[in-house]
């Protein structure tokens, strides 16, 4: 089971900046829990995501010789994805590409059809620079635009993905309106149909609804998870009320409590979280 803990994603919607020693404060702490991989931050235009325009100067503070945990690293375009792949403790480069061609535009300001040719050239650019890409499908369990959406509309997505040679697809619910059905319904078709690919899950959600969409999400397959300590952040370029991530420490428990072997450090994990309760409340 792969954890993926996103502090970039916790932020990024943050009115009041985030100071730089602040987060690598806190990015060091969660360095040292163990996850799989930590969505750390992301080259973009400082004008679109400003709270993210550290991103270069946190990387060259942190220490990751203390950790096996890789680090990935949002981008919005070729030219942020070339600045990532110019460093090398970023591993993975994650591109947003919607399901919705509203969001897209919203999103990247480009269309979808735009955006799959830029996600070939990241591909070829990641293979080059020995990184792997990992394609978060925005909107993959409906937007709130009115436009069309349904299952096949991912499978479909997925396969211009696999031909171009991306071996990792965490699905995304940018805006919280995914139900254990939606849930259950696309891992179950997606694992067997690429049984060569990963499929991860990046679910918002609200307090009460975060327990029965791990459950769908694990129970059909999924095991790449993505979450954020106390369920803080959300997709600012959605819409205008951000829906929080998945909160970490919730979906551990759900974890622990099955019996599923994570290999974090507790006392590491619990540190981290009174320094999350600091970041997040003295904004």
């Amino acid at each position: 089971m792969k954890i993926i803990e996103c502090p970039r994603d916790a932020m990024q919607g943050m009115a009041d900046f985030v100071p730089t020693d602040l987060k690598v404060t806190y990015l060091q702490a969660l360095l040292q829990v163990g996850f799989d991989s930590l969505d750390f931050g992301s080259f973009v235009s400082p004008k679109a995501i400003p709270q993210m325009r550290d991103t270069a100067q946190v990387l060259a503070q942190l220490d990751t010789t203390v950790s096996k945990t890789k680090l990935l690293a949002i981008v919005a375009n070729v030219r942020g994805a070339e600045q990532a792949a110019s460093f090398e403790q970023i591993r993975y480069l994650g591109f947003p590409l919607s399901l919705s061609e509203v969001f897209q535009m919203r999103n990247t300001n480009k269309t979808i059809a735009q955006a799959l040719e830029e996600v070939a050239q990241m591909q070829e650019l990641c293979v080059k620079a020995g990184k792997e890409l990992v394609l978060y499908l925005s909107m993959g369990f409906g937007n709130p635009y009115g436009e069309p959406w349904e299952p096949a509309l991912a499978g479909e997505m997925t396969q211009k993905l696999d031909a171009l040679g991306v071996t990792i697809i965490s699905l995304s619910d940018t805006i919280g309106v995914s139900t254990p059905a939606t849930i259950t319904g696309l891992f179950s078709e997606l694992i067997p149909a690429f049984p060569h690919m990963e499929f991860g899950a990046h679910l918002h959600t609200n307090p009460n609804t975060w327990r029965e969409k791990v459950e769908a999400a694990y129970t059909s397959g999924c095991r790449r998870m993505d979450g954020a300590l106390l369920g803080y952040g959300g997709c600012p370029m959605a819409k205008d009320e951000l829906v929080g991530n998945m909160p970490t420490e919730k979906m551990l428990s759900y974890f622990q409590e099955k019996g599923v072997p994570l290999g974090l450090d507790n006392e590491a994990f619990s540190r981290a979280m009174a320094l999350a309760s600091q970041v997040f409340h003295s904004l």
